[in-house]
């Protein structure tokens, strides 16, 4: 009962999200074949009838996608080369029957990417309305998907050239396309998969490392629409998973009071999307370190990925996610650090101080400089405490950082002492074995008299 009262909620909410996001999409030429869409009214006409279409893109036709099933594989006129990689996406709940408007930019970040089939799963028309509904539809939708990669075997294509890319919900459908398959599929990513209703499920029912030869999952809101647990080999949680940055976290509070997280679901939700896509591009490396909790990752206490053999999983197309090794662990949880825009990629920066005893609690605040950019963070000081680490986001390599700048921030009402520090150090991570922390010893911070040192260095061109 109670999660039918969650789900009736959780259908509310989206469909009134989607009537603001405006998730609709243009209409292309009349040749071109379109994704389809629906209304409650023809929701009701027909129920949740399954109605399933494939649209193919390839490099020569980016811009006009092509109907396909298991008879285009005879025509001269298919673009489908079956000696080329698959990619298969899935869209995920379509609350109000519209059109993803992400597929044709995420097919073309694909293509860009690589030469390959892309096929885009159209089952709008049993993704939508009641979420506790689409839900149970999820693995007849994978077992129609699993009738066409059957079909496309049975043409030369192997199982391992495969990759299905699955948006929320859809991640759960590539999961048991996997399963029908024995895991024999190449690879599944998951971008955000769907919690509701999949966290306390069975890995029959859900996606997991099982599902294929390499399973990764970017998770961006898994305190809410997202799944909180990994899900696959490797789990990418950015800035924990959970809230991220750029994201709003009340901007419609006055007028859905009901719903807290109204106005930034989506953002949260959909950034794995973003994410990935921006990934493809190649602009710059996302790389996860591997930690049991944020909270420890924050504090320092991962610094390598040994666990990798060194070699630390990128977000992207590289084969395994970059990671030379096998077998590969499984639900290894990753984390990062990332802007709030395109391309989203910052540089991890440990850093460490100790201080010398305190009579009692203080705050410094430390900036990290480079010609125009800077970033700063606030750390509390306390009297049974004298060694800090704390992980930084910051736009430069350390290599590139010109000084460091440490502030005694104090109480505005009672005088605070100086802060007598025997070292600060600054280190990249993922560290690395033979490179050491750029440390600064013996430093009196003084109230109201910053303390700021140059440093001289040059990053190593490789």
């Amino acid at each position: 009962m109670l999660w039918e009262h969650k789900a009736l909620l959780f259908t509310i909410l989206l469909l009134y999200i989607s009537q603001v996001a405006g998730l609709g999409e243009k209409n292309e030429d009349d040749e071109c074949a379109e994704l389809n869409n629906t209304t409650w009214q023809q929701y009701r006409q027909q129920g949740a009838k399954l109605q399933i279409q494939y649209l193919l893109l390839t490099r020569k036709n980016t811009d006009c996608a092509q109907q396909f099933d298991q008879e285009s594989l005879t025509k001269q006129t298919s673009y489908f080369n079956i000696s080329r990689p698959t990619k298969v996406i899935i869209h995920g709940y379509r609350a109000l029957g519209s059109k993803p408007s992400w597929v044709k930019e995420l097919a073309q970040a694909l293509l860009r990417a690589q030469d390959a089939n892309v096929l885009v799963v159209d089952w709008i028309y049993c993704a939508s309305f009641a979420y506790n509904l689409v839900v149970e539809n999820h693995r007849e939708v994978a077992l129609q998907i699993s009738v066409l990669i059957n079909q496309l075997q049975n043409h030369g294509c192997k199982p391992e050239s495969f990759h299905f890319i699955g948006v929320s919900l859809g991640a759960h459908v590539a999961g048991f396309v996997g399963t029908l398959f024995e895991g024999k599929i190449g690879r599944i990513t998951g971008l955000d998969p769907a919690g509701p209703m999949f966290k306390g499920a069975d890995t029959y029912d859900r996606l997991d490392p099982s599902d294929a030869q390499f399973v990764d999952a970017i998770h961006t809101d898994s305190d809410y629409f997202g799944i909180s647990i990994p899900v696959g080999h490797v789990d990418f949680f950015l800035n924990g998973g959970k809230d991220q940055t750029g994201c709003a976290r009340s901007r419609f509070a006055s007028i859905f009071v009901y719903f807290p997280v109204y106005g930034y679901v989506i953002c949260d939700h959909m950034r794995a999307l973003h994410v990935y896509m921006s990934a493809l591009n190649g602009s710059c490396p996302l790389m996860g370190i591997p930690c049991s909790t944020y909270e420890d990752f924050l504090k320092g206490n991962c610094v390598d990925c040994d666990i990798f053999k060194g070699t630390c999983p990128v977000i992207g197309l590289s084969e395994n996610s970059g990671i030379r090794m096998s077998p590969i662990p499984k639900e290894q949880k990753l984390f990062l650090l990332t802007t709030s825009s395109t391309p989203f990629c910052t540089h991890h920066i440990l850093l460490e101080l100790e201080v010398l005893p305190l009579d009692k609690t203080a705050e410094v605040e430390v900036t990290l400089m480079m010609e125009n950019l800077s970033s700063e963070h606030r750390l509390r000081l306390h009297k049974d405490t004298t060694v800090y680490r704390t992980v930084l986001a910051h736009p430069s390599a350390a290599c590139e950082i010109d000084s460091i700048r440490l502030k005694n921030t104090g109480a505005r009402f009672y005088r605070q002492a100086d802060i007598q520090l025997k070292s600060v150090c600054i280190s990249e991570l993922p560290s690395l074995r033979n490179e050491e922390p750029l440390c600064v010893n013996n430093i009196n911070v003084r109230r109201g008299s910053p303390w700021t040192h140059d440093f001289v260095q040059v990053c190593e061109v490789f």
